[in-house]
C-alpha cells in the first residue's frame, strides 16, 4: 500500500475496518515527506514526527470520531491551525502562531484528521504561483524546473507527490482549478457560500474566494466538501449544503456542454492549451455529452475591468494597514492595496454593476447547457524562477496576474468549478480544464467529474 495508489476513500476504509492503522500510515506519510518533500517543498512547517506519530496512536486507541478519522492532512498556509506557525508565506508573520484554530481547521480536526503542518502559498495568497521569501518555491512534481501553481500549488504537488492523500486549498481567482491542473489532479471552487471562511473581518463585502477541496479524484473530493461545508451560525449570507458523497458517478448521456475556448479570441492561450482541452470535451463526447461550442457571451474587457476593480477593493480592505511596512511586501501585494485604495465606491459599484450583468447573462445560458468548459490555465506551467510570465503566445501581460484571466467568469459571480486533468503537453507538461455551472450546481458537477474520471 502507498499513499501513491491510494485514495482516501481507500485509505479511510482500510483505517474503520482495522487492515491498517493510523500509525502505521503516518509512519508512511512522513516517510515520504522525508524522501521528497526537499525537492518538491509542498510541506511547510511540519510538525514534530514524534508528536505526529503520538496523535495516530492515539487515533487507533479511540473511538471512531468522525469521516476522516486518522487521515494525516495539512492545512493551507493562509488557514490558522494552533500551535503551527502561520506565515502566509509573508516575512511579516513567519513568526505568528495562532493559539486556536480557524474555522476550516477545527471542522477537519473535529472529522478525525491528524493536522501534520501546513501547505505553501505565494505570499499573501497572491498570484498563481507559489514562491515566497519565507519558505521559498514550490517546484512541479512532473518536472521540478516548474512551477506547481497557486495559491494552493504546495496543496496540489504534496497530493501528486504522495506526501497527501486529501487537501484543502481555497480559490480567489484559480487558485484551486490552476494548481489542479498543473498536478495532473483535481480541485473543487464550490458555490459561494457554502464552505464558510473564519468569522472574521468583513462578512458582506468581499464575496470573491472560498475554501474548497483538492484530491486525486472527484470521489474523494466529494468526501472532504462534505466536511468542510454547511453554515456557521458567526457567517451571513451562505449557502444550504446537502451531503454529496458517497459519490456515484453521472449518467452524462444527453447532457449539454458549452465550449467557450479562447473566449472568442479574447484570451491569448500557448500552442497546445487548447487542444489539450478538446481531449478532455472528447471524452465527455464519448460518456454521450452533446458539445457545442459557445460563442463569447459577455464582453472580456468589461468582465476583466470588473474583476481588478473588486479584487483590488478587497485586498485593500484585508491588507491596507501593511502598507506602514512596505519594505517587507512584494510589489503585487503593494500594487492591490494602493490600487484599492484609490478607488471610490462608485468605482467599486460600477465594478459590481457589470459583476450583476454577467451573472445574468451566464443563468440565461445555464437554461441551454448543463455546463459549460474554459481551459484552467492560458499556459503550461511555466519556470519556477519566474515571478510571473511576462506573456502568452507574444502578448504583454499588463499584470502579474493577467495570465489567469480565464478563470475569471467563474471567480466573478461564484460558480462552482471542478478542475480536471485532461492529458500532457509534448513536453509532458499537465493541463486540465475548467467544468462549470450554476450556483447549487456543485453535486452534479462531482457526479460528471466521476464519470469523466472513470473514463
Amino acid at each position: 500500500m502507498s499513499l501513491l495508489n491510494s485514495s482516501a476513500a481507500d485509505l479511510l476504509a482500510r483505517l474503520r475496518s482495522g487492515e491498517l492503522s493510523a500509525e502505521t500510515l503516518m509512519a508512511q506519510v512522513l516517510d515520504r515527506i522525508g524522501a521528497v518533500n526537499g525537492t518538491v517543498n509542498a510541506i511547510v512547517a511540519l510538525r514534530d514526527g514524534d508528536e505526529l506519530m503520538a496523535e495516530a496512536r492515539a487515533a487507533d486507541a479511540a473511538r471512531d470520531k468522525g469521516p476522516l478519522h486518522g487521515l494525516p492532512m495539512a492545512v493551507k498556509d493562509l488557514e490558522h491551525l494552533r500551535g503551527v506557525v502561520c506565515s502566509s508565506g509573508s516575512p511579516l508573520f513567519r513568526d505568528f502562531v495562532p493559539q486556536q484554530d480557524g474555522l476550516l481547521a477545527s471542522r477537519l480536526r473535529a472529522a478525525g484528521a491528524i493536522l501534520i503542518g501546513k501547505t505553501n502559498v505565494p505570499e499573501f495568497g497572491l498570484g498563481s504561483h507559489t514562491f515566497n521569501p519565507v519558505y521559498g518555491p514550490t517546484r512541479n512534481p512532473y518536472d521540478t524546473t516548474r512551477s506547481s501553481g497557486g495559491s494552493s500549488g504546495g496543496a496540489a504537488a504534496a497530493l501528486t507527490a504522495g506526501m497527501l492523500a486529501l487537501a484543502d486549498g481555497s480559490d480567489m481567482m484559480g487558485s484551486l482549478r490552476n494548481p489542479a491542473a498543473w498536478n495532473n489532479v483535481y480541485g473543487f471552487r464550490p458555490s459561494w457560500g457554502r464552505v464558510p471562511a473564519d468569522p472574521a473581518g468583513d462578512m458582506f463585502l468581499h464575496q470573491l474566494s472560498t475554501n474548497g477541496p483538492m484530491a486525486r479524484s472527484p470521489e474523494d473530493i466529494a468526501l472532504l466538501l462534505d466536511v468542510i461545508s454547511g453554515p456557521d451560525p458567526r457567517r451571513p449570507l451562505q449557502a444550504p449544503a446537502q451531503p454529496v458523497a458517497p459519490l456515484t458517478p453521472a449518467n452524462p448521456a444527453g447532457l449539454r456542454i458549452g465550449w467557450l475556448g479562447d473566449w472568442g479570441g479574447a484570451l491569448p492561450m500557448e500552442a497546445g492549451i487548447l487542444d489539450n482541452a478538446r481531449a478532455a470535451l472528447a471524452v465527455l463526447a464519448d460518456l454521450g455529452c452533446v458539445i457545442e461550442e459557445v460563442a463569447p457571451p459577455f464582453e472580456a474587457g468589461a468582465m476583466w475591468d470588473s474583476w481588478t476593480t473588486l479584487r483590488s477593493f478587497a485586498m485593500a480592505g484585508r491588507h491596507a494597514p501593511l502598507l506602514d511596512r512596505r519594505d517587507q511586501l512584494k510589489d503585487s501585494a503593494i500594487w492591490e492595496i494602493e490600487r484599492g485604495r484609490a478607488l471610490s465606491a462608485m468605482e467599486v459599484h460600477r465594478a459590481s454593476l457589470v459583476r450583476s450583468d454577467w451573472f445574468r447573462t451566464a443563468a440565461a445560458l445555464f437554461r441551454d447547457y448543463d455546463a459549460l468548459v474554459l481551459p484552467s490555465a492560458q499556459l503550461w506551467p511555466f519556470d519556477v524562477t519566474l515571478d510571473h510570465p511576462a506573456e502568452i503566445a507574444g502578448q504583454a501581460m499588463d499584470t502579474y496576474h493577467r495570465w489567469m484571466e480565464v478563470v475569471v467568469p467563474v471567480s466573478l459571480i461564484g460558480l462552482p468549478a471542478l478542475a480536471m486533468p485532461a492529458g500532457f503537453s509534448a513536453a509532458g507538461l499537465p493541463g486540465g480544464v475548467q467544468l462549470f455551472g450554476p450556483l447549487g450546481s456543485d453535486a452534479a458537477l462531482l457526479a460528471l467529474g466521476a464519470a469523466y474520471h472513470a473514463a
